[in-house]
Parts: C-alpha cells; structure tokens; sequence
C-alpha cells in the first residue's frame, strides 16, 4: 500500500513538474509581473493629472500684477498716427495690438481686427487714415490685482484678445490672451516631464 502511494505521490510530482506545467505556472507569473508594471503606470499617470491640475488652478489665482510686472515696453501710439505706420511696427514688433495714447491718457487701443474689420474691409486707405479713426475707443481694463484666472475667464467670454493694465490711470502692461496661456503652461511642461522621468525610473 505504501509502495502505491509512494509511486502515485511521485506519479504527481512528475505531473506537475511537466514542461508544460512549467510554462502554465511561468506564464502565470508574466502575467501578475506586467499587471503590476501597468498598475504602476496608471498610478504614475494619475499622480501626474492630479498635480498638473492641482498647480495649474494654484497657478489661475495668480495677480497679474507679479505675472506681468517685467514685461517688455508697452508699445504706443498717438491718436495722429496713419494705421500703414501702426501697422509695420505691430508687424516688426511682432505684435497683435497697440495702445493709442493722448500724452499720458489711455484713449484707445489699435488690434489686428481692427486692421482687418474698420479699414480694409470697410475700403478706407490707410496711408490717410489716422488710427483714433479707426481703433476701438476706451478699451476694457484692469487692475493688477485681478488674478490670471479672472482674466481668463474676460478674454473667453467677452472674446477679448488684448487687455490693458491700468493702476492709478497709468498702463502697466497690455496683455494678451496668448500670454495667459503660455504663462499659465510653461511651467507645467517641465513638471509634467519630470513625473515621467520619475514613472520611467520606477
């Protein structure tokens, strides 16, 4: 009786230790290995989504006062200007709107819709035209203190492209919805790199 089971135990034993119960147990193994290995990248990835958001809402509440207070000279124009010569330094400058100014007054501000809407399209000639003709009169402003999410928020709904930042009557800046944009992601890119470096690491 013993001599049976010895031999049934050891009949098993070389069942199970078959080459393709080997391979069943291997694969087995493979498969636990690659869910963990995906489990990981889906939390990596998570983590990643989570922070991006997390800064960029932090980022949204931002004044615009500590975003903007070393841009670039603010580019204007007197209310005589003819709109061929605002035009080439908005082309030269590589800029989308000029601010018209009456000595230290804001009176106006000259964009490329306007360009494109109250001069060619309504035929006028603009070597003749002065821009206080033709630009868009006491434009929307704001104060430093509103925050990169408020100013979002102007240029989407009220489809502002260009907004000036005035305090106490002077122009600041003039910002641009490309800048909000492109302030409000340049950060993030470098973080989110980062988190992937990390995931590829682990």
């Amino acid at each position: 009786m013993r001599k049976l089971f010895y031999k049934s135990g050891t009949g098993i034993g070389l069942a199970l230790l078959s080459p393709a119960v080997l391979a069943a147990q291997e694969e087995v193994l493979t498969n636990i290995a690659k869910m963990l290995i995906y489990a990981v990248i889906l939390f990596v990835i998570g983590v990643i989504v989570v922070v991006y958001f997390m800064r960029s809402r932090d980022k949204r509440g931002t004044p615009l006062g500590r975003v903007f207070e070393e841009r670039e000279a603010i580019h204007s124009v007197g209310p005589d200007t003819p709109v061929t010569e605002c035009v080439r330094t908005m082309t030269t400058e590589k800029i989308g709107a000029l601010i018209v100014m009456d000595g230290e007054r804001l009176i106006g501000i000259f964009t490329e819709r306007d360009a494109l809407n109250k001069v060619l399209a309504a035929g006028l000639d603009p070597v003749s035209t002065k821009v206080s003709e033709v630009m868009t009169k006491d434009p929307y402003c704001i104060p430093p203190t509103t925050t990169v999410g408020e100013a979002m928020e102007l240029v989407t709904k009220r489809r502002f492209r260009h907004l000036p930042i005035v305090e106490n009557g002077k122009v600041l800046a003039v910002v641009s919805s490309g800048d909000l944009t492109h302030w409000l992601v340049k950060d993030q890119m470098g973080e989110v790199q980062e988190l992937v470096d990390l995931a590829a690491r682990s």
